[in-house]
Protein backbone atom coordinates (compact mmCIF):
# COMPACT_ATOMS: atom_id res chain seq x y z
CA UNK A 1 0.00 0.00 0.00
CA UNK A 2 0.83 3.88 -0.43
CA UNK A 3 2.56 5.46 1.94
CA UNK A 4 4.38 8.70 2.97
CA UNK A 5 7.99 7.32 5.00
CA UNK A 6 10.69 9.58 6.68
CA UNK A 7 13.64 7.65 6.54
CA UNK A 8 16.02 10.13 8.59
CA UNK A 9 17.09 11.67 5.18
CA UNK A 10 14.09 12.46 3.39
CA UNK A 11 10.88 12.12 2.88
CA UNK A 12 9.17 9.71 -0.01
CA UNK A 13 6.38 8.29 -1.29
CA UNK A 14 5.96 4.70 -1.41
CA UNK A 15 4.04 1.56 -2.61
CA UNK A 16 5.27 -1.56 -0.68
CA UNK A 17 3.80 -0.39 2.80
CA UNK A 18 2.52 -2.99 5.24
CA UNK A 19 0.17 -2.84 8.23
CA UNK A 20 -0.58 -5.63 10.89
CA UNK A 21 -4.07 -6.38 11.40
CA UNK A 22 -5.63 -4.94 14.47
CA UNK A 23 -5.36 -6.42 17.77
CA UNK A 24 -7.34 -6.31 20.82
CA UNK A 25 -8.52 -2.94 21.43
CA UNK A 26 -7.78 -1.97 18.18
CA UNK A 27 -8.87 0.13 14.96
CA UNK A 28 -7.85 -1.08 11.23
CA UNK A 29 -9.07 2.65 9.40
CA UNK A 30 -8.79 2.91 5.72
CA UNK A 31 -7.61 6.55 5.35
CA UNK A 32 -9.33 9.04 2.88
CA UNK A 33 -8.03 12.22 3.28
CA UNK A 34 -5.32 13.77 5.47
CA UNK A 35 -4.44 16.93 6.50
CA UNK A 36 -0.31 18.26 6.25
CA UNK A 37 0.14 19.78 9.07
CA UNK A 38 3.82 21.74 10.50
CA UNK A 39 4.15 19.45 12.87
CA UNK A 40 5.04 16.83 9.88
CA UNK A 41 7.54 19.13 8.65
CA UNK A 42 8.84 19.68 12.15
CA UNK A 43 9.93 16.02 11.63
CA UNK A 44 11.80 15.93 8.96
CA UNK A 45 13.54 19.40 9.19
CA UNK A 46 14.11 18.02 13.02
CA UNK A 47 12.81 20.18 14.77
CA UNK A 48 10.33 17.34 16.41
CA UNK A 49 13.13 14.47 17.31
CA UNK A 50 11.33 11.11 16.00
CA UNK A 51 13.08 8.16 15.21
CA UNK A 52 13.33 6.86 11.59
CA UNK A 53 11.92 5.36 9.39
CA UNK A 54 8.57 6.44 10.11
CA UNK A 55 5.34 7.08 8.30
CA UNK A 56 3.85 10.44 8.99
CA UNK A 57 0.52 12.13 9.17
CA UNK A 58 -1.19 12.54 12.26
CA UNK A 59 -4.25 14.60 11.03
CA UNK A 60 -6.82 12.20 9.61
CA UNK A 61 -10.18 10.90 8.24
CA UNK A 62 -11.39 7.09 6.72
CA UNK A 63 -13.30 4.31 7.00
CA UNK A 64 -13.26 1.69 9.42
CA UNK A 65 -12.18 -1.78 7.52
CA UNK A 66 -11.93 -4.04 11.17
CA UNK A 67 -11.92 -3.75 14.81
CA UNK A 68 -10.08 -5.94 17.25
CA UNK A 69 -11.66 -7.70 20.38
CA UNK A 70 -13.52 -5.77 22.73
CA UNK A 71 -14.20 -2.54 20.62
CA UNK A 72 -18.02 -1.90 20.11
CA UNK A 73 -18.26 2.22 19.53
CA UNK A 74 -17.34 1.34 15.87
CA UNK A 75 -17.84 -0.90 13.40
CA UNK A 76 -17.02 -1.45 10.00
CA UNK A 77 -17.96 1.18 7.57
CA UNK A 78 -18.45 4.27 10.14
CA UNK A 79 -16.79 7.26 9.22
CA UNK A 80 -14.25 7.97 11.97
CA UNK A 81 -11.92 10.92 12.27
CA UNK A 82 -8.40 10.11 14.07
CA UNK A 83 -7.02 11.89 16.93
CA UNK A 84 -3.89 11.27 18.00
CA UNK A 85 -3.92 10.45 21.95
CA UNK A 86 -3.29 6.79 22.30
CA UNK A 87 -4.46 7.61 25.84
CA UNK A 88 -5.01 4.62 28.39
CA UNK A 89 -8.52 5.19 29.76
CA UNK A 90 -7.50 4.40 33.27
CA UNK A 91 -4.68 6.50 35.24
CA UNK A 92 -4.67 9.51 36.93
CA UNK A 93 -5.12 11.73 34.31
CA UNK A 94 -7.21 10.38 32.36
CA UNK A 95 -9.69 9.54 35.53
CA UNK A 96 -9.74 13.35 35.74
CA UNK A 97 -10.50 14.41 32.08
CA UNK A 98 -6.98 15.32 31.27
CA UNK A 99 -6.10 12.43 28.41
CA UNK A 100 -3.54 15.25 26.89
CA UNK A 101 -1.68 14.31 29.93
CA UNK A 102 -1.66 10.67 30.08
CA UNK A 103 1.91 9.52 29.98
CA UNK A 104 1.35 6.35 27.72
CA UNK A 105 -0.06 9.23 24.66
CA UNK A 106 3.52 11.22 25.01
CA UNK A 107 6.71 9.37 23.77
CA UNK A 108 6.21 5.66 22.94
CA UNK A 109 6.13 5.13 19.27
CA UNK A 110 4.53 1.39 18.40
CA UNK A 111 5.67 -0.36 15.14
CA UNK A 112 2.56 -1.63 13.33
CA UNK A 113 4.41 -0.82 10.03
CA UNK A 114 6.61 -2.87 7.23
CA UNK A 115 8.41 -2.48 4.64
CA UNK A 116 10.54 -5.35 3.14
CA UNK A 117 10.35 -7.22 5.97
CA UNK A 118 11.72 -4.07 8.39
CA UNK A 119 9.42 -2.17 10.84
CA UNK A 120 8.65 1.35 10.99
CA UNK A 121 7.20 3.53 14.00
CA UNK A 122 4.13 5.13 14.06
CA UNK A 123 3.66 8.99 14.64
CA UNK A 124 1.61 10.59 17.02
CA UNK A 125 0.29 7.26 17.23
CA UNK A 126 -1.54 7.94 14.27
CA UNK A 127 0.29 8.01 11.02
CA UNK A 128 -2.65 8.82 8.77
CA UNK A 129 -0.36 9.66 5.69
CA UNK A 130 -0.95 5.76 4.56
CA UNK A 131 -3.88 3.85 2.70
CA UNK A 132 -4.51 2.69 6.16
CA UNK A 133 -3.28 2.45 9.53
CA UNK A 134 -3.67 0.98 12.72
CA UNK A 135 -5.18 2.95 16.19
CA UNK A 136 -6.18 2.12 19.38
CA UNK A 137 -9.87 1.91 20.10
CA UNK A 138 -10.22 5.51 21.78
CA UNK A 139 -8.53 7.75 18.92
CA UNK A 140 -11.12 6.53 16.11
CA UNK A 141 -14.61 8.50 16.90
CA UNK A 142 -17.33 8.19 14.78
CA UNK A 143 -18.74 11.41 12.58
CA UNK A 144 -21.41 11.44 10.22
CA UNK A 145 -20.95 10.21 7.00
CA UNK A 146 -22.33 13.69 5.36
CA UNK A 147 -19.22 15.32 6.39
CA UNK A 148 -16.87 15.28 4.00
CA UNK A 149 -13.85 13.22 4.98
CA UNK A 150 -11.62 15.80 3.32
CA UNK A 151 -12.91 17.83 5.71
CA UNK A 152 -13.35 15.96 8.81
CA UNK A 153 -9.53 14.92 8.20
CA UNK A 154 -8.70 18.61 9.70
CA UNK A 155 -10.76 17.93 12.83
CA UNK A 156 -8.28 15.65 14.45
CA UNK A 157 -5.23 18.18 15.01
CA UNK A 158 -5.52 21.58 13.22
CA UNK A 159 -9.59 22.01 14.49
CA UNK A 160 -9.08 20.36 18.04
CA UNK A 161 -5.47 22.46 18.62
CA UNK A 162 -6.77 25.61 18.30
CA UNK A 163 -10.66 25.72 19.02
CA UNK A 164 -9.67 23.61 22.23
CA UNK A 165 -6.98 26.44 23.24
CA UNK A 166 -9.69 28.83 23.03
CA UNK A 167 -12.29 26.67 24.46
CA UNK A 168 -10.96 24.52 26.74
CA UNK A 169 -7.41 25.83 27.92
CA UNK A 170 -7.72 29.55 28.24
CA UNK A 171 -11.68 29.39 28.56
CA UNK A 172 -11.95 32.62 26.50
CA UNK A 173 -15.46 34.31 28.15
CA UNK A 174 -18.14 36.67 26.05
CA UNK A 175 -16.88 40.04 25.26
CA UNK A 176 -13.18 39.26 26.29
CA UNK A 177 -9.86 40.23 23.90
CA UNK A 178 -8.35 38.38 22.12
CA UNK A 179 -4.72 38.53 19.97
CA UNK A 180 -3.78 35.62 17.61
CA UNK A 181 -0.13 35.79 16.42
CA UNK A 182 -0.07 33.63 13.19
CA UNK A 183 -3.04 32.73 10.96
CA UNK A 184 -1.73 29.34 9.91
CA UNK A 185 -4.31 26.28 10.46
CA UNK A 186 -3.55 26.73 14.17
CA UNK A 187 -4.22 30.34 14.11
CA UNK A 188 -7.10 30.03 11.95
CA UNK A 189 -8.93 27.70 14.42
CA UNK A 190 -7.96 30.07 17.32
CA UNK A 191 -9.99 32.95 15.61
CA UNK A 192 -12.69 30.98 14.97
CA UNK A 193 -13.03 29.47 18.73
CA UNK A 194 -12.43 32.72 20.09
CA UNK A 195 -16.03 33.87 17.63
CA UNK A 196 -17.58 30.61 18.80
CA UNK A 197 -16.78 31.73 22.55
CA UNK A 198 -18.30 34.96 22.30
CA UNK A 199 -15.10 37.23 22.11
CA UNK A 200 -15.80 40.78 21.56
CA UNK A 201 -12.41 41.95 19.92
CA UNK A 202 -10.65 39.03 17.85
CA UNK A 203 -7.28 40.94 16.51
CA UNK A 204 -5.13 39.27 14.12
CA UNK A 205 -1.33 39.62 13.33
CA UNK A 206 0.71 38.09 10.43
CA UNK A 207 3.39 39.19 8.05
CA UNK A 208 1.31 38.08 5.19
CA UNK A 209 -1.31 40.78 4.05
CA UNK A 210 -2.79 38.38 1.69
CA UNK A 211 -4.26 36.21 4.79
CA UNK A 212 -6.55 39.11 5.93
CA UNK A 213 -9.72 38.12 4.27
CA UNK A 214 -9.40 34.55 5.66
CA UNK A 215 -8.98 35.58 8.67
CA UNK A 216 -11.59 37.91 8.91
CA UNK A 217 -13.61 34.99 7.51
CA UNK A 218 -12.63 32.90 10.01
CA UNK A 219 -13.45 35.39 13.07
CA UNK A 220 -10.93 38.43 13.37
CA UNK A 221 -12.88 41.73 13.85
CA UNK A 222 -9.34 43.41 13.20
CA UNK A 223 -5.95 42.80 11.20
CA UNK A 224 -2.86 43.93 11.28
CA UNK A 225 -0.25 42.92 8.84
CA UNK A 226 2.77 42.65 10.68
CA UNK A 227 4.88 43.29 7.63
CA UNK A 228 3.38 46.72 6.77
CA UNK A 229 3.63 48.48 10.56
CA UNK A 230 7.06 49.54 12.43
CA UNK A 231 5.87 47.61 15.55
CA UNK A 232 2.54 45.46 15.49
CA UNK A 233 2.58 45.53 19.22
CA UNK A 234 1.73 49.34 18.76
CA UNK A 235 -0.73 48.49 16.25
CA UNK A 236 -2.24 46.17 18.83
CA UNK A 237 -2.19 48.87 21.02
CA UNK A 238 -4.31 51.10 19.31
CA UNK A 239 -6.99 48.83 18.91
CA UNK A 240 -6.99 47.67 22.86
CA UNK A 241 -5.01 50.48 24.76
CA UNK A 242 -5.23 48.51 28.15
CA UNK A 243 -3.75 44.52 26.22
CA UNK A 244 -5.41 41.52 25.34
CA UNK A 245 -7.63 39.06 28.05
CA UNK A 246 -6.30 36.18 25.99
CA UNK A 247 -2.92 36.41 23.30
CA UNK A 248 -1.91 33.11 21.33
CA UNK A 249 1.38 32.71 19.97
CA UNK A 250 0.68 30.20 17.41
CA UNK A 251 4.02 29.94 15.03
CA UNK A 252 6.60 29.08 17.68
CA UNK A 253 9.01 32.06 17.40
CA UNK A 254 10.73 33.06 21.11
CA UNK A 255 10.33 36.67 19.74
CA UNK A 256 6.39 36.39 19.18
CA UNK A 257 6.18 34.68 22.62
CA UNK A 258 7.54 37.50 24.32
CA UNK A 259 5.11 40.01 21.97
CA UNK A 260 2.20 37.83 23.13
CA UNK A 261 3.11 38.32 26.92
CA UNK A 262 3.96 41.93 26.69
CA UNK A 263 0.51 42.69 24.67
CA UNK A 264 -1.40 41.27 27.96
CA UNK A 265 -3.50 42.87 30.17
CA UNK A 266 -3.74 42.49 34.15
CA UNK A 267 -4.98 38.76 34.50
CA UNK A 268 -4.02 38.17 30.86
CA UNK A 269 -3.14 34.76 29.84
CA UNK A 270 -0.95 34.27 27.28
CA UNK A 271 -1.49 30.41 25.45
CA UNK A 272 1.55 28.94 23.52
CA UNK A 273 0.94 27.17 20.64
CA UNK A 274 3.75 27.47 18.28
CA UNK A 275 6.52 25.07 18.47
CA UNK A 276 10.05 26.24 18.53
CA UNK A 277 13.25 24.19 18.32
CA UNK A 278 13.60 22.15 21.61
CA UNK A 279 16.25 23.73 23.04
CA UNK A 280 15.36 27.63 22.04
CA UNK A 281 14.27 29.73 25.55
CA UNK A 282 12.28 33.11 25.66
CA UNK A 283 12.21 35.87 28.23
CA UNK A 284 9.75 37.88 29.72
CA UNK A 285 9.96 40.56 32.46
CA UNK A 286 9.21 39.07 35.43
CA UNK A 287 7.47 42.35 37.56
CA UNK A 288 4.96 42.57 34.76
CA UNK A 289 3.73 39.48 35.66
CA UNK A 290 2.59 40.50 39.27
CA UNK A 291 -0.77 41.74 37.87
CA UNK A 292 -2.02 38.45 38.03
CA UNK A 293 -0.75 37.55 34.25
CA UNK A 294 -0.09 33.88 33.59
CA UNK A 295 1.65 32.04 30.74
CA UNK A 296 -0.36 29.14 29.53
CA UNK A 297 1.18 26.11 27.82
CA UNK A 298 -1.09 24.29 25.33
CA UNK A 299 -1.02 20.09 24.54
CA UNK A 300 -3.29 19.34 21.65
CA UNK A 301 -5.95 21.92 22.73
CA UNK A 302 -6.24 20.55 26.12
CA UNK A 303 -8.95 18.29 24.21
CA UNK A 304 -11.13 15.09 25.30
CA UNK A 305 -11.27 14.00 21.88
CA UNK A 306 -14.20 11.64 22.25
CA UNK A 307 -16.25 14.45 23.37
CA UNK A 308 -14.51 17.55 21.46
CA UNK A 309 -14.66 15.68 17.89
CA UNK A 310 -18.32 14.66 17.98
CA UNK A 311 -18.87 18.45 19.15
CA UNK A 312 -17.18 19.87 16.73
CA UNK A 313 -18.64 17.90 13.91
CA UNK A 314 -21.92 19.06 15.38
CA UNK A 315 -21.13 22.99 15.28
CA UNK A 316 -19.87 22.21 11.62
CA UNK A 317 -23.57 20.52 10.61
CA UNK A 318 -24.92 23.78 12.43
CA UNK A 319 -22.64 26.05 10.46
CA UNK A 320 -21.11 27.30 13.37
CA UNK A 321 -17.17 25.76 12.73
CA UNK A 322 -15.68 26.08 9.45
CA UNK A 323 -13.84 22.88 7.68
CA UNK A 324 -14.21 22.84 4.22
CA UNK A 325 -12.89 26.51 4.24
CA UNK A 326 -9.70 25.14 6.16
CA UNK A 327 -9.04 22.80 2.64
CA UNK A 328 -7.31 25.51 0.71
CA UNK A 329 -6.22 22.49 -1.62
CA UNK A 330 -6.36 18.72 -2.42
CA UNK A 331 -3.28 16.89 -3.43
CA UNK A 332 -2.99 13.14 -4.24
CA UNK A 333 -0.91 11.51 -1.99
CA UNK A 334 1.94 11.29 -4.72
CA UNK A 335 1.92 14.78 -4.94
CA UNK A 336 3.48 14.65 -1.36
CA UNK A 337 6.22 17.22 -2.25
CA UNK A 338 4.29 19.60 -4.06
CA UNK A 339 2.21 19.90 -0.72
CA UNK A 340 5.00 19.68 1.61
CA UNK A 341 6.71 22.66 -0.30
CA UNK A 342 3.38 24.81 -0.85
CA UNK A 343 2.67 24.27 3.69
CA UNK A 344 6.23 25.30 4.08
CA UNK A 345 5.88 28.43 1.89
CA UNK A 346 2.30 29.37 3.71
CA UNK A 347 0.49 28.82 0.42
CA UNK A 348 -2.60 26.96 1.97
CA UNK A 349 -4.32 27.28 4.99
CA UNK A 350 -4.55 23.20 5.20
CA UNK A 351 -3.23 20.86 2.70
CA UNK A 352 -4.90 17.86 2.77
CA UNK A 353 -3.44 14.38 1.01
CA UNK A 354 -6.10 12.12 -0.75
CA UNK A 355 -5.79 8.23 -1.34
Amino acid sequence: MRGVVFDGKQAQVVDDLEVRAPGPGEVLVAIAAAGLCHSDLSVIDGTIPFPPPVVLGHEGAGVVEAVGAGVTHVSPGDHVALSTLANCGACADCDRGRPTMCRKAIGRPGQPFSRGGNPLFQFASNSAFAERTIVTAVQAVKIPSDIPLTSAALIGCGVLTGVGAVLNRARVDRGETVVVIGTGGIGLNVLQGARIAGASVIVAVDANPAKEAVARQFGATHFIDASAVADSSAAVKEILPTGADHAFECVGNVRLIRQAIDLLDRHGQAVLLGVPGFTEEATFQVSSMYLDKSILGCRYGSARPQRDIALYADLYRQGRLLLDELVTEVYPVEDFPKAAADAHHGRVARGVLTF
